[in-house]
């Protein structure tokens, strides 16, 4: 996730190198065609230009706008998954008293900040269980191994280990509902994430939203056709950099889970979960959370 510092100029540059380097061509082709066939090119009036880049304003705000809606709704799955996992050792605690059972509780507590960052890995595309060691025992890995989804196989033993506290009689039926309740949470987060990361932005809007950029630079670099290259170039430039940049913005946010800055910093949630769990379990030694790495924080 970015954070609230400026941005290096090299980072957004990168962003649109490859379509400011187009932009140069086209403008530098466009001039030069237009002095060769000057007799044959009808004058092109800049209202034309301006009317496109006003449309093009639109698609962008658009776009940006439901960009923004997908990340903001994977932002709030998480602060949900940070509240339950909380609750869910809360309810631990409260619900098993007796001193037998706190290894069971320390158990089941390790194995939900594991699916936090399990859940965070498999939404990026990463080893699911690479940040795991730490927390989740040898067994619980060898039971899951065969499990494609990692995460729901996770909650799957944190739920069978509740029917089995219920069965001995050590939950209550209000206390297995609670739990389960909170699990099924779990669930619904974890679902609602995969929703997103697995929706596709429409890609044929992105194909006519360039297309329709690159349009306006012919028409505008076509009404600019009098004034000297050394001026025109730098004009066209700076103009597309701004829709460029934007429309990037709105791409690189579309998709909050891709190992990118502008991801939400799933695995800087789960180290926090992780520390606040092991604090309410009394454990006096913490791993540092994660702060940002320059000017964004993963």
């Amino acid at each position: 996730m970015l954070v609230d510092k400026r941005l290096p100029l090299n980072y957004i540059i990168r962003m649109v190198r490859f379509e400011m380097l187009i932009v140069i061509i086209i403008g530098t082709t466009i001039h030069f065609l237009a002095q060769i066939a000057r007799p044959y090119i009808p004058e092109m009036p800049l209202t034309i230009a301006t009317f496109l880049g006003t449309a093009i304003s639109v698609l962008l705000s658009f776009k940006m706008s439901q960009s923004y809606d997908r990340w903001w709704e994977a932002r709030k799955i998480w602060g949900a998954i940070v509240n339950d996992s909380r609750s869910f050792v809360l309810q631990l605690q409260a619900f098993l008293k007796g001193e037998d059972l706190k290894p069971v509780v320390r158990e089941m507590a390790y194995r939900q900040i594991a699916w936090c960052y399990c859940l965070g890995q498999s939404l990026r595309g990463l080893p699911p269980l690479s940040q795991c060691e730490n927390v989740l025992s040898a067994e619980d890995q060898k039971r899951i191994f065969m499990f494609k989804n990692k995460p729901l196989a996770l909650l799957q033993l944190n739920v069978h280990e509740i029917k089995r506290l219920r069965l001995q009689d050590e939950l209550s039926d209000f206390e297995n509902i609670q739990l389960n309740s909170t699990c099924v949470r779990f669930s619904d987060s974890m679902g609602a994430a995969e929703r997103i990361n697995n929706t596709v932005f429409p890609t044929i809007y992105r194909m006519f939203l360039h297309f329709t950029i690159y349009l306006f630079c012919i028409i505008l670099s076509i009404a600019l056709k009098d004034i000297w290259l050394v001026y025109e170039i730098p004009l066209l430039i700076l103009i597309s950099f701004v829709f460029f940049t934007l429309e990037k913005t709105a791409y690189y946010l579309q998709d909050p889970f891709r190992n990118r800055p502008s991801d939400v910093p799933v695995t800087a949630i789960a180290r926090t979960i992780e520390i606040n769990i092991r604090q309410l379990l009394n454990e006096e030694e913490l791993p540092e959370p994660i702060i940002k790495d320059e000017f964004y924080i993963m």
